[in-house]
């Protein structure tokens, strides 16, 4: 055959020239690309079973310690306890009696009053216990029974404390001595320990230690020789604390 090239035909390109042979590499070897070849693919190997099933089992406790904190989080944000007021309403003094060595013998009644300012929670008065004190010295203690408050309610909590022959401080005497010649009154120290739980539905809080201090319980007595007073003037507000 001949194998000189036709001439170009005028008007048309000139045909490509045809492409270059393989790059040859050391040892008479070629390519079969024009460029290197790419390296060669490795898959992973498979995980075990055992570090699938922990990886999964850890994700659902996450997940589900996350939707736990949140529900406890929402149901604190709606649920959430106030603190019952608490106030001394009344309270009454008899058979007063400081003798000169400083022995001192009382019979005391006051009157809780507990106001239940929450409006979907009920108030558990599982232990109460309350005191009286004179300045710094504990006079006498009592336990008064247990109880639940409904929302929004009030309750009035009698308790009667009695102290015989309870020595008391000299400088604490001698503050007695000195107020009741003055005034004619004597001041007292009430203290309310309660442990409660509040309550809404099906809900209930663990138990809480609540503690009521009543300062300026001041007892007025009709004249210098009584051994009988009254508290007097309105209720006597408490510090309530948890």
């Amino acid at each position: 055959m001949n194998s000189e090239p036709k001439p170009a035909v005028p008007g048309y390109p000139a045909p490509p020239p045809p492409p270059p042979p393989p790059a040859a590499v050391a040892g008479g070897a070629a390519y079969p690309y024009p460029y290197p070849a790419p390296p060669l693919y490795y898959p992973p190997p498979p995980q075990p079973r055992s570090s699938l099933f922990l990886r999964r089992l850890v994700i659902v406790c996450v997940v589900f310690f996350l939707l736990f904190s949140l529900v406890t989080f929402v149901t604190w944000l709606v649920l959430r306890f106030r603190l019952p007021d608490v106030a001394i309403a009344s309270a009454s003094l008899s058979s007063f009696r400081l003798s000169p060595s400083l022995r001192l013998s009382a019979d005391l009644n006051f009157t809780f009053s507990l106001s239940n300012r929450n409006r979907k929670m009920g108030i558990f008065y599982d232990k109460i216990d309350a005191a009286v004190f004179l300045a710094r010295d504990s006079l006498s203690e009592t336990s008064l029974p247990p109880f639940y408050q409904e929302p929004r309610n009030s309750s009035l909590l009698t308790a009667t404390v009695a102290a015989v022959d309870e020595y008391v401080d000299p400088d604490v005497g001698d503050a007695v001595s000195k107020q009741r010649s003055s005034s004619g009154s004597v001041e007292f120290e009430v203290r309310m320990v309660a442990w409660v739980r509040f309550r809404s539905g099906g809900w209930k809080t663990r138990s809480h230690v609540m503690r009521a201090l009543c300062d300026n319980v001041v007892i007025v007595f009709s004249n210098s020789t009584s051994l009988a007073g009254s508290l007097q003037g309105p209720p006597r507000p408490c510090r309530v604390e948890m």
